[in-house]
């Protein structure tokens, strides 16, 4: 889970988005430091905490990964302003790497293919459509609870018929710099250790 502070940017703020939602049915309300974003069915969509230096240790420009640590610096903040909402965040990485064990025909589309791809401590059936996936690849998977570069959350769903849990992601996906145009995942080089973190 990523959280973002800019204070040449935006100011003294850490961003913390949760979800997205229609940006034009969004409601606020603020408690102290904290301004808490929630949707019309008040489902939280993110905080703007400001003051940020006051409250955090160790930020850094830009992106900032969710740590237990500064988790618990906003667990604290939040217990001070009496806000009350669950911050039992899932911390584990959803960028990771991925080795493709298997890949089978769609069987209900031609140009989607069925993989299983072992993260590390399980196998996730994710259906691909990219033509360059194959058997024994190391590959960055987007897992379910990411959020892409792009603003996309990644939530299991079904392809034709076909459960997917996860993304095999290209470059440009991930906002890579001089991501290839023709349309393929990221095929890394050289073995990685399933499940090990990818950091872009």
């Amino acid at each position: 889970m990523d959280v973002f502070y800019n204070p040449d940017g935006i100011g003294d703020v850490l961003i913390v988005p949760l979800k997205t939602g229609d940006r034009y049915e969004l409601t606020h309300s603020k408690a102290g430091d904290i301004t808490r974003i929630a949707d019309s069915g008040d489902i939280v969509l993110g905080y703007n905490i400001f003051q940020a230096s006051k409250h955090f240790t160790n930020l850094v420009n830009g992106k900032n990964t969710m740590t237990e640590n500064l988790l618990e610096e906003m667990k604290a903040l939040f217990a001070q302003e009496g806000v009350t909402d669950s911050l039992d965040f899932d911390l584990s990485p959803k960028f990771v790497i991925g080795h493709v064990i298997s890949k089978e025909p769609h069987e209900n589309a031609d140009k989607l293919s069925v993989c299983q791809v072992d993260v590390g401590q399980e196998t996730l059936q994710i259906v691909c459509g990219a033509p360059n996936v194959d058997k024994d690849q190391y590959v960055v998977v987007a897992k379910v609870g990411a959020t892409m570069p792009s603003g996309l959350q990644i939530k299991p769903t079904e392809l034709r018929g076909v459960p997917s849990n996860g993304m095999i992601c290209s470059q440009k996906e991930l906002g890579l710099p001089n991501a290839p145009k023709e349309k393929g995942i990221y095929v890394l080089e050289k073995s990685h250790t399933p499940g090990e973190t990818f950091t872009f």
